[in-house]
Order: structure tokens, then sequence, then C-alpha cells
């Protein structure tokens, strides 16, 4: 394994075969949010994870060049919801929901489940909920202007720099994703987004 910084954040699935760090800097650049969105929830439970219907999904939100795997990349398998959803990347070796990204590596995004860090404390507050449900409303959100910000400011960063290119779920090359996505049918997509 590539020696990290000592102030280095470690992440890992739940059976250890795949793991990574994030530096302590992009812990501080990053914004931690909790998503309430039905799409969420329905990785979890297509997983086997917990319920998130109460607590939402926490996640921490970076560019991908701020993520390094260090063991057990080939693990990573890709789900998506519909044609057109976000890849949710999970660890084929258990199951573990991993992140979520965008469909294409020039759009450089990237949100970790803060539950995979071994001391998800670190990672900072959380400055954002999204998609909160309310009775007979639409979803409301909390802290919405200030996440889409430091997303744009995140990016722009990214483009400006290159390291949009520095990645590791997609092949920059092709712009392929490491993994084939599993596209769920729309019968199973309901059957999880319609759980009570």
């Amino acid at each position: 394994m590539p020696s990290t910084s000592p102030d280095a954040l470690g992440f890992s699935c739940a059976c250890g075969s795949l793991s990574g760090h994030i530096d302590a800097a992009a812990a501080k650049q990053g914004t931690r949010i909790v998503c309430h969105c039905a799409d969420c929830r329905a990785v979890e439970l297509y997983h086997g994870a917990p319920d998130p219907k109460d607590s939402g999904v926490d996640l921490l939100q970076l560019n991908p060049d701020m993520v390094k795997i260090d063991q057990g990349a080939e693990h990573l398998q890709l789900l998506q919801l519909s044609p057109r959803g976000l890849y949710r990347w999970y660890a084929g070796c258990c199951g573990t929901p991993m992140f979520n990204s965008l469909r294409k590596p020039r759009l450089p995004f990237i949100a970790l489940r803060s539950a995979l860090f071994a001391e998800p404390d670190r990672l900072g507050k959380v400055v954002a909920q999204a998609f909160i449900p309310q009775a007979g409303k639409p979803p409301r959100h909390d802290g919405a202007a200030r996440m889409t910000m430091k997303l744009a400011s995140r990016m722009i960063s990214a483009w400006v720099s290159g390291r949009w290119r520095q990645t590791p779920l997609f092949d920059i090359e092709s712009g392929l994703p490491v993994a084939q996505p599993l596209v769920l049918s729309k019968a199973e997509r309901k059957a999880l987004t319609q759980e009570s």
C-alpha cells in the first residue's frame, strides 16, 4: 500500500478489500451534506445497507483527483438506477456503496459516503441538507446555495488546472468508466424507490 501523510483520512468498504484515502486539505475543500432523496435511499436498500429513510445519506462532495484508491480498485463496480442516472459506485467484493459521480470525467464530481471513513468526524460539519421530505409539499433544501457555490468553485479549479483528468473512476482516453454500468430496469427501480 502506498505511504500516506499522517493527517490522511482513510476509507474502506465493509470487508476492507477496497480502501483509499483523502488528504486533510481535501476534506477542508469538500462539502459535507446529507441527502434525503429517494435515489440515494434506493441505492442503500439495493445493497442491503440500513434504511436511511429518517437519517438521510451522509456524503462528502469532492473532486475525483482528491480521492486516492490505495488497494482493491479492481473491485469497483457500477450501478445506475436509470440509463441517465448518476453513477453509483460500489465495492463488488462485499456490496458496500462507495461513491456517486457524474457520467463524464469532464464533470469532475465525486461524493463519498461518510460512513466509509474510520474517523468521519474529521470530515467537518454537515453544511447542507438536500431533498428533505415535507408532508404534502415538495422536498426542501437547506444550505443549497453554499453547496452549489463550493461545487462550482471546485469544478472550475479542476478544469483550469487540468486536474479533472486525474480520476480513479474513468479511463480518460476513452471517457468510459472503469467498470461497465449495471442499469436497473424500471420495475427494479420502482420497487426500491417505493419501499415505505
